[in-house]
């Protein structure tokens, strides 16, 4: 007998291939849209953003091919608490969040699956590119698709009720599918932005909810070299956009070391002070088997994968680094991993 599956549709190419072959397999599919904007643009524009009316009537067409009920549900609300304010919240505090894996932890997998479940559902289906066997989340096929380091924050429960059908197929076998199936939106580009800022200036939409905060720029002496409008504005390891007045004596470019939110100072300097071995984190989620063999952490989502210990203290985690990492901002996510196994993940506090 088949399960009743509730399949999360954004309009994309990748969750219509996935509700199209969770209901091939036989299950008793629903499709919903999330409306996560109060005003959703009409349009997107190219590859930038998401959520718009246009994204909810290329749902519902994909559910029409496929044969299954739609619904839109509003989650405007909590995603403007749990999602757009904690990312605001997290820039003035001198951390880099990661929205979208906040959404997946917030929305997708928290507000969704539960009223899902409360509704006599048996699980969430999307179309995340990440394989899932026995409740053990793992690395897609496709590893530069992958997406396993966004659903690394989902707990174990949260997995138990989830279904991910793409993750033994490459982006572009998804796309051949969707031609064959005749869904309209084989050939309709990805999103590769944060989808409430359409337009991708993430400095501006920040200094529109903060205001202007003037402040210093230094260099690891504590001298002062520029200026700025906003701490908020800067992220750890940073090269562009600095503004600074003075060069450096060698000519070398400056990076972004460090945020200091009280005193609204960004440190800057040569990009070999960026590089940290090791990592201490905090709100750890086990969601794995344990570990075992070779142990390796993403610290960005699609960044670099590097090779690790770690161990626990008072609750915390302590990672530490095979070689240097550099880039390594407070308020992202360390999702570790045994081959392409996740074991869990946990959010970043410091670096040294």
């Amino acid at each position: 007998m088949g399960l009743r599956v509730l399949a999360a549709m954004s309009g994309g190419v990748d969750s219509a291939v996935a509700a199209a072959r969770i209901a091939e397999a036989g299950h008793d599919v629903t499709g919903v849209h999330l409306a996560l904007s109060a005003n959703p643009q009409s349009h997107r524009t190219g590859a930038r953003g998401c959520c718009t009316i246009e994204d909810s009537r290329d749902a519902r067409r994909a559910a029409d091919v496929i044969g299954i009920p739609f619904y839109i549900w509003d989650m405007a609300e909590r995603f403007q608490r749990d999602v757009v304010e904690d990312f605001v919240a997290e820039y003035a505090a001198g951390r880099t969040p990661n929205p979208c894996l906040r959404c997946n932890e917030k929305i997708k997998f928290e507000a969704v699956l539960d009223r899902a479940l409360a509704l006599g559902f048996d699980a969430v289906a999307t179309g995340h590119h990440a394989r899932l066997t026995d409740g053990v989340l793992s690395r897609s096929v496709d590893q530069g698709k992958d997406q396993s380091y966004v659903l690394g924050v989902l707990t174990r429960q949260q997995l138990s009720h989830a279904i991910f059908p793409l993750g033994d197929s490459t982006k572009a076998e998804v796309r051949e599918e969707a031609a064959r199936r005749g869904l309209t939106v084989a050939d309709k580009p990805d999103s590769h932005d944060i989808c409430f800022i359409a337009d991708g200036d993430t400095r501006g939409f920040l200094a529109k909810r903060l205001g202007q905060e003037p402040g210093s720029i230094v260099d690891q002496a504590g001298e002062v070299v520029g200026s700025h409008h906003g701490a908020y504005a800067f992220t750890v390891g940073q090269r562009k956009g600095l503004h600074i007045d003075r060069p450096t004596a060698d000519g070398r470019p400056r990076y972004v070391l460090s945020i200091e939110p009280v005193s609204n100072t960004v440190t800057v300097g040569p990009r070999e002070a960026l590089q940290v071995t090791e990592i201490t984190c905090v709100r750890p989620v086990w969601n794995g088997p344990e570990a075992t063999g070779e142990l390796s952490v993403q610290l960005r989502a699609h960044g670099e994968v590097y090779g690790c210990r770690f161990e626990t203290r008072d609750g915390e985690v302590v990672i530490t680094l095979d070689q240097p990492a550099t880039g390594v901002a407070a308020g992202q996510a360390a999702v570790l991993y045994s081959g392409d196994t996740v074991i869990g993940s946990a959010t970043i506090a410091t670096a040294a």
